[in-house]
């Protein structure tokens, strides 16, 4: 009694469409729900082919999906320009087709799934070679430069090292 709702329909409204997603040189995404065949998405630039993001990597070569082609639900391509086929992709490159997509995507999503504006992700990096006296960055601190002295290992949170400390448990 009360208010009710059948599991069935909550499941139905859940439920979504997997669509195959180009993305377009200016950025604009588009969805296809229907199976779509790649040369209709061709049909708005010729001068451009379409890539599945599927098959990109580092240092890999950029290849056309074939005009006869049907585009796959579930998965993202990419519209490029011609001069990029058959082109060795850098990580660059991947990298800016990333943002591409993401922005693409976030502009797609419904307000209620979008992660808040304000949020940025940031990468964490450590430079490789750093040594003694070096701050988590790998930068000497300004104080111990202009003094000439060298840096004290005891400061706190300075130059400590973020190797995993390993040990044997023996059985």
């Amino acid at each position: 009694m009360g208010i009710c709702t059948s599991c069935e329909a909550v499941a139905a409204a859940v439920t979504t469409v997997a669509t195959a997603k180009v993305i377009f040189t200016d950025g604009e995404l588009r969805e296809y729900d229907r199976s779509v065949r790649v040369s209709h998405v061709l049909q708005k630039d010729p001068t451009c082919f379409v890539c599945d993001a599927d098959v990109m990597e580092i240092d890999g070569f950029v290849s056309a999906v074939g005009g006869g082609e049907e585009l796959r639900p579930g998965n993202l391509y990419f519209l490029l320009p011609r001069t990029m086929l058959k082109h060795r992709l850098h990580a660059e490159d991947l990298a800016a087709l990333a943002v591409r997509a993401s922005s693409a995507l976030m502009k797609a999503a419904p307000a209620g799934e979008r992660i808040r504006r304000g949020a940025t992700v940031s990468p964490l990096v450590f430079n490789v070679g750093s040594g003694e006296g070096t701050a988590a960055g790998g930068e000497v601190r300004a104080a111990d430069e202009e003094e000439g002295k060298k840096p004290n290992k005891k400061r706190r949170g300075i130059g400590r090292k973020f190797a995993a400390e390993l040990s044997a448990i023996p059985e």
